[in-house]
């Protein structure tokens, strides 16, 4: 009797333990094969991921776990599905370069990949503060790696290396405001420290609060705290890149969601100025940094800044829509951005660099990779009928609904001053001549991760209806539980 208890509480954690079986599994595998034969663990780890990912689907992942310091409902398993989604693209989008580039360290780099995935998957049901901040650092530490693995180049040493001092940064910032918080509710549970903050209010709780925002806030590249975005998306290899851009952001933003909005509103009442001044100055510096960008994954580094100020806009609402169209977004701009980076690594694989010099007359050289770079560049700029435009919508009429209409007029406008960078690259490839006309090709893994995106962002774009309708019961299973 005493086994089976201790299996069903494991049940609702039961893919993540996959994925940590999956990542040892590769460390033995990778003992086996000599180096020429260790693409393998590619097909491993997408292996590993794949199932995983329809282990969402398959099973019951509800329930507590660890004494409840874990809970699992649909809420989580969504952002699961988020991660591991993001998780499989990544995997195929890299499969040449990594083959290629780290011929003998391929396993150590899915090892890497699927220790951070692990962490942001348990990060989907963290209830208390310090699985919070374990699963934090399982998530980041990796990811430093993961950014400087070319190190041969000094510009991804730099780059990751920036990453980890910010990294280091943020969760210091973050730990010293939990510390406070776990200080004044006498509990690790975040629903206990919320409830005890609620009754018992006082200017120590808000420099907590205001600290662990601010932690978190370095995670998301959020304006002030998005220096390392651009450097970092820059200097890294691009499928990597593409993985970073949405995967670990999703997190953060889950992360911060549980941490604000567990047990009533009374943490984000406390920090709901803190958040508010960083939603509105990550759309304004976000957009127009992005503006004078000539190096597409720089332009793409502010971009994604800007996107998190619409994400901060849905979470500042509090309210059941206001997650649900979080969650709605999070998922088209999952398939958007990595869509787009995929497409950057093929003009950059096939002899060009990532200047926006590199897209002239694509239409001429890659039909269909020209016409998947539009698609994607148009959800960006949330221009209908793709998803963009119905992520964007969505959160506005989330916050109208909550009385931030002055946040929704900014909102829309800075989305009118994103088409003017969205629509650079647009022009270099449909409305200028090309330097030269060599084809511009995928390799067939990064084409299927490609046409999958492409596939996700127009069906998403013309059916929303039952995406949202899982938005929606995502939103209400976490205010449930």
């Amino acid at each position: 009797m005493m086994s089976l208890d201790m299996l069903q509480q494991f049940a609702p954690v039961a893919v993540d333990m996959w994925l940590l079986i999956g990542a040892l599994t590769i460390l033995l595998t990778d003992l086996v094969p000599s180096p020429g034969d260790k693409r393998m663990l590619a097909w491993g780890t997408l292996l590993t991921m794949a199932v995983a990912f329809c282990g969402t689907f398959a099973f019951d992942l509800t329930g507590e776990a660890w004494g409840g310091a874990y809970v699992g409902s649909a809420h989580a398993v969504l952002l699961k599905q988020i991660f591991l989604a993001g998780g499989i693209l990544t995997v195929l989008g890299s499969y040449k370069m990594v083959a290629e580039s780290y011929e003998r360290r391929q396993g150590e780099f899915y090892q890497l990949l699927l220790y951070s995935l692990l962490g942001m998957t348990l990060l989907a049901g963290a209830r208390d503060l310090i699985l919070l901040v374990v699963c934090f650092e399982l998530m980041g530490i990796p990811l430093y790696v993961l950014a400087a693995f070319s190190r041969s180049d000094g510009r991804a040493v730099e780059g990751g290396l920036k990453l980890y001092l910010i990294g280091a940064v943020s969760s210091v910032t973050m730990l010293f405001g939990m510390s406070l918080l776990f200080g004044l509710g006498g509990t690790t549970s975040i629903s206990g420290v919320a409830s005890y903050l609620a009754a018992h209010p006082s200017p120590l709780a808000l420099l907590g609060v205001t600290l662990a925002i601010t932690g978190m806030g370095f995670k998301l590249g959020v304006f002030p705290f998005h220096m390392w975005v651009p450097d970092t998306y820059e200097s890294s290899k691009t499928p990597f890149v593409a993985f970073l851009s949405v995967a670990p952001k999703a997190a953060g933003i889950a992360a911060l969601t549980t941490l604000l909005l567990s047990h009533g509103h009374a943490l984000l009442n406390m920090g709901f100025v803190v958040l508010l001044t960083l939603a509105t100055s990550t759309l304004i510096m976000g957009n127009l940094f992005a503006l004078n960008q000539s190096n597409v994954k720089r332009l793409l580094g502010y971009s994604g800044v800007a996107h998190m100020g619409f994400l901060l806009m849905a979470l500042l609402t509090g309210s059941e829509m206001g997650i649900a169209a979080l969650m709605f977004y999070l998922v088209g701009y999952l398939f958007t951005n990595i869509g787009t980076f995929l497409v950057v690594h093929a003009v950059a694989q096939s002899g060009g660099d990532d200047s926006v010099g590199s897209f002239e007359g694509l239409i001429s050289r890659s039909g269909w990779l020209s016409m998947a770079m539009l698609v994607f560049q148009l959800s960006l700029a949330g221009i209908p009928f793709v998803v963009g435009f119905w992520a964007k919508l969505y959160v506005f009429m989330a916050a109208w609904l909550a009385g931030m209409y002055w946040l929704v007029v900014l909102g829309a406008l800075l989305s009118v001053v994103a088409l003017f960078y969205y629509l650079r690259v647009a022009r270099a490839m449909l409305m200028t001549e090309a330097r030269e006309e060599s084809k511009v090709t995928a390799d067939t893994p990064t084409a299927v991760a490609i046409w999958v995106c492409l596939a996700m962002v127009v069906v998403m774009g013309l059916v929303p209806g039952p995406f949202v309708r899982v938005a929606e019961a995502a939103a209400a299973a976490f205010f449930g539980a």
